[in-house]
């Protein structure tokens, strides 16, 4: 596939290591989420196992890279953070939307943050590259397109980004896999499965 490169003038970090979530979800929360992926869901890692935390009310704190404040921080938004023994990290927010519709809206809303992402990072990073690449629809729930996204600030990392945002009904989930490197690097078949997984899931 093609991959779009741009470049411009900052430095910032490209990949923040999310932390793990500390907080225990609230009682009855994980009946009342969305469902959420499991650990052995992801992109096989070749030396670490996946650890998952806990499915958490609310956003993640930082948000998922991309997404920040296209979600919204309501009473039926969840997320879970992923992590390995290596800089290899996934992130997942669903929501319970009002309805259908409005769930419709929200993925559109959330695959045009993660096609922009490129253009929009290096607006904020000026003096960095960046490239991305449309990696298609998947079958799976109403729903699925995943995204890939590299990062380059100068004389520093490279980080690349995987995104999925599924709808199935009124529930729409955000997926981010990420560590250091290009798209070229990304598991982006392994990925796909992840994708299937979480609209079965959800």
């Amino acid at each position: 596939m093609r991959t779009r490169t741009r470049t411009g003038a900052a430095v910032i970090t490209a990949v923040t290591l999310p932390l793990l979530a500390l907080t225990v979800s609230p009682a009855g929360a994980a009946s009342a989420a969305p469902g959420f992926l499991e650990a052995d869901d992801l992109p096989p890692h070749a030396t670490s196992p996946w650890h998952a935390g806990p499915v958490t009310k609310g956003l993640p704190d930082p948000q998922q890279f991309c997404m920040e404040g296209a979600v919204p921080d309501a009473g039926k938004t969840y997320h879970r953070l992923f992590h390995t023994e290596y800089d290899t990290h996934a992130s997942q927010v669903g929501v319970t939307a009002p309805s259908e519709t409005a769930a419709g809206k929200l993925a559109r809303t959330l695959e045009g943050r993660a096609a922009n992402c490129a253009a929009d990072w290096l607006r904020d990073n000026p003096g960095s590259s960046a490239s991305w690449d449309d990696y298609g629809t998947v079958e799976a729930g109403d729903s699925a397109h995943v995204y890939g996204v590299h990062t380059a600030p100068p004389q520093s990392e490279h980080g690349v980004s995987l995104f999925a945002v599924v709808r199935k009904g009124a529930k729409v989930t955000v997926v981010r896999w990420a560590q250091m490197g290009t798209l070229e690097h990304a598991p982006v078949d392994a990925f796909r499965t992840t994708v299937t997984k979480a609209a079965a899931r959800l």
